[in-house]
């Protein structure tokens, strides 16, 4: 079995083993199991039950991330997004008035489209069509982000005020000292080659923080999950296919195409998984992946799924195989049981590990052409605008924009691609339409 499994996901190929596997897997799992508390949390402002949206987040995750490991063999987690639940919570719902039921049909008509476009070879036409210095901007911008996560996360830096956006958290705070530690031990032990890094110093941070008081043992190790049956199936798919509805419906497939897209390729990117035309391989199918997990998503009660930054973490531990995503779905399953023990992890133990991760990715913006400011004003635009928006897709847009512009107006653009001015023109749509 073990030589079986070890041919299918092409260890040797990929220089990897299940040591290394296993320990990647359970990585981007730890650094991502925030979200098991925090999306269904968001969403109870739409006025989805906290109990059933663990258990359909749970499941997404475990479905998409499954899918992604065994039919696309990459080392991606794939979970609900959490920009794209802020935006459904606080503005489908709470700014338009929209019901979550209207909400949720909205986001399966848009896994369906975007279904649709994967299957047909469309979404990866595009994906190609985009210019390497997007890439690396996209590697850059989403490395920064995850700092800025870990950051706020942590206590390091917190919200300032209107005059001072943020400024620099209390660092006599145990807890901030702790995220302090916890950064500082993940570099020493990787300067050292210490396998897996990141989960044993989230380990021994989780277990100081128990010592100190600043986070709650679990009260119980396993627990039965909470039943499925108010939200399941309970979308309102007929209420979505409404005129005034289209805003939100283009919002949905912009937002889901561009974060997916700019996340897959910031991912391969820096994960040296692009050949040498700066292409993903048989990108069609972690593409497709996200993409029908959107839509069982939607069915399971729950908001857009795609790949997540997180899974970055496992990568720089060594995954390299999609046996990497099959650990971490088997952990996400394991939470419906056992909760109350893997969500007491404390955000001073894992989110240094998205600190050290942002410092990782932002190697890449050494191989950007600071002479030529055709590339780099676009590729500036992804990365500034993904951090101090504070969000994805507003960054990544900016970018797709921008970059066709900047090279028509200079008389270079014979170097746009057809599908670089498609990518412009939605991004331009985004814009128009979004509800601000």
């Amino acid at each position: 079995m073990a030589n079986l499994i070890s041919t299918y996901f092409r260890f040797d190929e990929l220089q990897t083993n299940f040591k290394k596997e296993i320990i990647a897997g359970a990585t981007t799992f730890v650094t991502m199991a925030y979200v098991v508390i925090v999306h269904p949390k968001i969403l109870e402002a739409a006025g989805i039950p906290f109990g059933p949206s663990m258990v359909a987040t749970i499941l997404s995750a475990f479905f998409g991330t499954l899918a992604m490991g065994i039919f696309a063999r990459r080392p991606f987690a794939i979970a609900p997004y959490m920009g794209e639940n802020a935006f459904i919570a606080f503005t489908v719902v709470g700014v338009l008035g929209y019901s979550w039921q209207t909400a949720l049909g909205a986001i399966f008509i848009g896994g369906v489209l975007f279904t649709i476009i994967s299957a047909l070879g469309i979404r990866g036409w595009l994906a190609r069509s985009i210019p390497n210095s997007l890439k690396i901007a996209f590697a850059v911008g989403i490395g920064l982000y995850l700092t800025f996560i870990g950051l706020n996360m942590t206590g390091i830096v917190v919200l300032g005020t209107p005059g001072a956006p943020v400024h620099v958290g209390d660092l006599t705070d145990l807890s901030v000292i702790l995220a302090v530690v916890c950064f500082l031990l993940i570099g020493l032990l990787t300067i050292r080659k210490v396998a897996g890094a990141m989960l044993i110093s989230i380990i021994c941070i989780t277990i100081l923080a128990f010592i100190f008081k600043i986070a709650d043992p679990p009260a119980a190790i396993i627990s039965a999950p909470p039943s499925l049956a108010p939200i399941f199936l309970e979308l309102d798919i007929l209420g979505a296919l409404h005129w005034g509805f289209f805003a939100v419906i283009l919002t949905v497939f912009v937002m889901d195409f561009v974060d997916t897209t700019g996340t897959l390729l910031g991912l391969a990117y820096k994960s040296d998984f692009l050949d040498k035309n700066g292409n993903l391989p048989e990108m069609e199918k972690p593409m497709l992946c996200d993409s029908v997990a959107t839509v069982v998503a939607s069915l399971l009660g729950t908001t857009t799924t795609g790949t997540y930054l997180e899974s970055a973490t496992g990568i720089e531990a060594g995954g390299r195989s999609g046996f990497t995503s099959v650990i971490t779905a088997l952990l996400f399953l394991l939470v419906l049981f056992f909760s109350p023990l893997l969500t007491s992890v404390p955000a001073c133990a894992y989110g240094p590990a998205l600190i050290f991760v942002g410092l990782l990715m932002f190697s890449p913006v050494a191989k950007l052409d600071f002479r030529d400011l055709t590339e780099l004003i676009p590729a500036f635009s992804v990365i500034v605008m993904m951090c101090f928006a504070y969000n994805l897709g507003v960054g990544i847009t900016a970018g797709f924009v921008v970059y066709p512009l900047i090279k028509l107006f200079s008389g270079r653009v014979r170097e746009v691609s057809a599908g670089m001015w498609v990518l412009g023109a939605l991004s331009a749509l985004f814009f128009v339409f979004y509800p601000y």
